[in-house]
């Protein structure tokens, strides 16, 4: 290669070939890693292609490129970004800082279905040398931005992972530090977790143009001890960040050269990131050569934005004399959707391992290096959040320097001793004074002492850490020393208030025009709100329904949202939306500007957003593990949300399939559930019932009645779900009659039911109760018998569970359940009542919680409702007359009631022919057919008078 003398950096080479030689007692590895630093610093520089190395979200790196971009004025850019993601780079103008630009895919055809969603996403900060290398490239005419890393599709492509096949596969995790996308987790302490603070990317895999950090972890714990530091952060903005800070270009490429070469020779042998990495590499040279080739473009107008870990590169295709060996792969068949998401410098730090805080530092710093050196930056025409640049302040256009070749800037750099920066007083104490303001806001007793402490500890830190200038990461440790004290009164800790000091949090924001169809068509749907809903915060809406009918549409857009975006995007305060039923008056609480990520990945898959939940829906209804519970969700979303028969009766008859194919019972109490909403939806709304949920109904009677005989004995099977099986079964029996079921099978899998629990026993006996096939008489003595036992008064509590339960199919027997309860409480002694007591009412509780207000509302009716009641009243129970056998029943002709229903006779005459049954009346033996009644059936007769007579 030609370009720099020979000796270029041989007195470098001399001096560390002898250091080696004395520090590590002769020659060796020691040798061959310190000449293969510089060999690695000479290669890139002698390159004609410009290489420009930068470290992601660098202040240093951002200066540098911004006066380079002004002095070479180079024609062509390119840079390390997702080549797929090249059209969506223009929407940047549209949007406010930081953002980041995402590929997404919701359905895989190539890759592990278990990695579903795809998401990359590439943030973009003002304080980062790519952005200035994107604005100078799209506002300056006649310069060409070309992106040439790997596509998003190849992401996944070449992560090691993907080689495995999908029966093991797991999906990347974005907190994995071995990713080799630059996605790493934090070892730091101060790191923030995958939580909340990197809610804006999500679970997406995260690229760098970058990643500059040491992958060999006793390196980085050997430069951290000896820096006297407590994470990477601070130690990058110590030793890197400010004595690049005013550096020229040649000493900053070289420097970062050399510790991209550093990083990358000291990191561990890892076959997997390794051949990512050159992987990578080769791509993005094979890229270049083919633009050079096809443009003709000489390489000296070219730069070449890259990490500075891959402008160390020893592949054989580096270079614009390269090897061309290397072959891209296809891209798989996945469609892939690209667009941009807000970002924030918390989602930064969370996504990439960064320290808390160490974002909005380096903001800072950026704009304090503007000031100080008054380099003009690069900045999108018309970007949102910064303004244009004042006429007449412009920096104008510079001419380009003549070529000059590089000298040897890294000896002088490494010999020169640590720039000792003055103590800035007035910044130092301005800062001690704000943050004793914001810590009285916040609820600490700070006060003046405390900024004087403040002062003073953070030189004293600075001058224990070998610095004459406190950092803002020493004035923070100052801070929680002498402000925090022993506990944190507000929300805030003091370490939060410093880096809001410093900056804070900032969050981006996509504008209108940038969003995806779906979004805007959102926001122009919801416009007769009049509330800003891009704006971040929660905003209250309140929608008159009745008074204003257009703002019907706006709660169908509401509640679509709902149901599509995360919690908190869209949350009703007032109203309600079930089958059959609109609200007049809503009021909603709107936070889309906050959730803003989500609602741009919802056009990822649609135009609208009734496609996407109806895409969703068919999704879920057709999923590997769809039951028929779920199945009957989506039908009923379908109904409230989407309207219309097309979509609920597609999804009906795929419930209908996936309820003949299971074999479990699970499901059956939200299947009940499901379907009673259904039935009584259907039958107030359309003058026949759907032919979906007849075959449902059908079908779902044979077949719990098939399963029924298994859940009793099954232990796997709860009293609750077989309880839901009967249920099912009962009050859908008339509709499955109709429609040619037989009840004969129902009765038969009772009879082969032969349950052991004892909570399954009552259920059990409470169905044939129902059926006719137990009298109540009979059920009464059972549980007589149970609490009379010594041997089974124990398990009472777990029988009184059982007919809980029952209350589900056989609602009737409320009034039972509350006389069981009652028979206890009165029965036993205290000396069993007390230590049972405990297990009846966990018992009652954990098993039919839900059933309870059932139960509550007939004691309520049952029992007195005042103390002075209590003492004449009598159990309904035991007021019940008893009748006897038919052999002890009194004459007719004396019977009590007869002279009633002598007097008053049609009523009696049409029930007895009702009946069948024949014969007059007669003055002195009645032969009537209502009197042969009323002699065999006395009660009756008895129960009318006494009621007539007591009204």
């Amino acid at each position: 290669m030609s370009g720099t003398p020979e000796g270029t950096f041989e007195a470098l080479r001399a001096q560390l070939q002898e250091a080696a030689a004395t520090f590590a007692d002769g020659p060796g590895a020691l040798e061959g890693i310190l000449l293969g630093l510089v060999d690695d610093v000479d290669r890139a520089v002698r390159e004609p292609l410009e290489i420009f190395p930068v470290c992601h979200h660098s202040p240093a790196s951002a200066i540098a490129m911004t006066r380079r971009l002004r002095e070479k004025q180079p024609k062509v850019v390119y840079l390390e970004l997702c080549e797929d993601m090249a059209p969506i780079l223009t929407e940047l103008r549209n949007c406010r800082l930081p953002v980041a630009l995402q590929a997404f895919a919701t359905e895989t055809d190539g890759f592990p279905a278990a990695w579903a969603p795809l998401s990359v996403v590439a943030p973009i900060t003002e304080a980062s040398a790519e952005y200035q290398a994107i604005a100078y490239a799209l506002d300056t005419p006649g310069v060409e931005l070309v992106l040439v890393d790997r596509s998003s599709d190849h992401v996944f492509q070449w992560d090691p992972r993907a080689r495995h096949s999908e029966d093991t596969a797991a999906r990347p995790d974005p907190s994995d530090p071995s990713d080799p996308d630059g996605v790493s987790g934090s070892s730091d302490p101060d790191a923030p977790t995958a939580g909340e603070a990197a809610a804006p990317h999500g679970d997406a895999v995260g690229l760098e143009i970058g990643d500059l950090r040491p992958r060999f972890a006793e390196l980085e714990e050997h430069l951290l001890r000896h820096g006297r530091v407590r994470h990477w952060s601070e130690w990058w903005h110590q030793y890197v960040e400010l004595p690049l800070g005013d550096s020229d270009h040649d000493t900053y490429r070289q420097v970062m050269i050399l510790i991209g070469s550093l990083f990358r020779r000291l990191a561990p042998g890892d076959p997997g990131r390794v051949r990512v990495d050159e992987d990578r590499e080769r791509h993005m040279w094979t890229r270049m050569r083919e633009h050079l080739a096809a443009t003709g473009t000489d390489p000296e107008d070219c730069l070449y934005v890259c990490g500075a870990f891959h402008a160390a590169s020893r592949v054989e295709e580096f270079g614009v004399h390269g090897n061309d060996t290397f072959e891209i792969g296809p891209r798989s068949a996945t469609q892939w959707r690209h667009g941009l998401i807000p970002s924030s410098h918390a989602a930064i730090e969370a996504q990439f391992g960064l320290a808390a805080g160490s974002v909005s530092i380096a903001a800072t710093l950026w704009a304090k290096n503007l000031r100080r050196t008054r380099v003009q930056p690069y900045r999108l025409t018309g970007q949102a959040g910064g303004g244009r640049p004042k006429a007449g302040k412009s920096a104008p256009p510079a001419i380009p320097a003549p070529a000059v070749p590089p000298s040897d800037k890294l000896t002088g750099f490494l010999r020169q001793p640590p720039t000792l920066d003055r103590l800035d007083e007035a910044e130092l104490l301005g800062w001690s004074v704000e943050i004793v303001r914001a810590a009285r806001r916040n609820g600490y007793l700070a006060s003046t002492a405390d900024a004087i402490a403040v002062f003073e500890t953070s030189i004293l830190l600075a001058g224990m850490r070998d610095r004459a200038k406190p950092t803002p990461y020493d004035f923070q440790d100052a801070a929680v020393t002498c402000v925090e004290k022993d506990t944190v009164p507000g929300r805030r800790d003091v370490r939060r208030l410093v880096e809001i000091m410093m900056g804070g949090d900032r969050t981006g924001q996509v504008g209108y025009e940038a969003l995806p169809p779906l979004a805007r068509d959102v926001h122009d749907r919801l416009a007769p709100l009049n509330l800003k809903l891009q704006q971040r915060g929660v905003r209250r809406a309140l929608l008159d329904i009745a008074g204003r009918p257009e703002l019907e549409q706006c709660s169908d857009v509401l509640w679509i949202l709902r149901r599509l975006l995360p919690q908190g995007a869209a949350r009703p305060i007032m109203g309600e939306r079930s089958l059959g039923e609109r609200s007049i008056q809503e009021s909603w609480d709107l936070a889309l500007g906050t959730h803003q990520r989500a609602l741009i990945e919802l056009g990822y898959e649609g135009v609208s957003i009734e496609q996407v939940l109806e895409q969703r829906l068919r999704r879920t209804a057709h999923a590997p593990d769809a039951t028929a519970a779920t199945v009957l969700e989506t039908v009923e979303d379908a109904v409230l949300h989407l309207g219309g028969r097309r979509l609920a009766d597609e999804l009906g008859n795929r419930a209908l399939e996936v309820l003949s194919t299971e074999r479990g019972v699970d499901g059956a109490p939200e299947v009940l559930h499901r379907i009673r909403r259904l039935l009584a939806y259907y039958r107030t709304s359309e003058p026949v019932l759907p032919p979906w949920i007849e075959s449902f109904v059908k079908t779902g009677y044979a077949h719990y009645c098939t399963l029924l005989p298994t859940a009793f004995t099954d232990d796997d099977a709860t009293v609750r779900q077989v309880a839901a099986m009967l249920g099912f079964l009962f009050s859908m029996e008339s509709l499955a009659l109709s429609l040619g079921c037989d009840r004969t099978q129902l009765e038969l899998a009772l009879a082969q039911s032969h349950p052991q629990s004892h909570t399954k026993t009552a259920l059990l006996w409470a169905a044939r109760t129902h059926l006719g096939g137990l009298s109540r008489e009979d059920l009464r003595a059972r549980c007589d018998e149970l609490l009379g036992n010594p041997l089974t008064v124990a398990a009472y509590p777990r029988y009184l569970s059982g007919f809980l339960h029952a209350l589900e199919p056989v609602p009737g027997l409320s009034d039972f359940v509350v006389e069981a309860v009652s028979n206890a409480f009165a029965r036993l002694p205290d000396a069993v009542l007390l230590p049972w007591l405990p297990t009846l009412l966990t018992t009652l509780r954990s098993g039919g919680a839900e059933l309870a207000p059932l139960l509550i509302r007939e004691a309520a009716r049952t029992f007195p409702g005042t103390l002075a009641e209590l003492d004449t009243w009598t159990p309904p129970w035991l007021a019940r007359p008893h009748p006897g056998p038919l052999e002890h029943t009194p004459h007719p002709a004396v019977a009590p009631g007869h002279s009633l229903l002598a007097a008053h006779p049609a009523t009696c005459d049409a029930l007895a022919d009702r009946l069948g049954c024949e014969g007059t009346w007669a003055a002195a033996a009645p032969a009537a057919p209502g009197a042969a009644l009323v002699a065999r059936h006395p009660a009756a007769g008895e129960a009318l008078e006494a009621l007539l007579a007591g009204g």
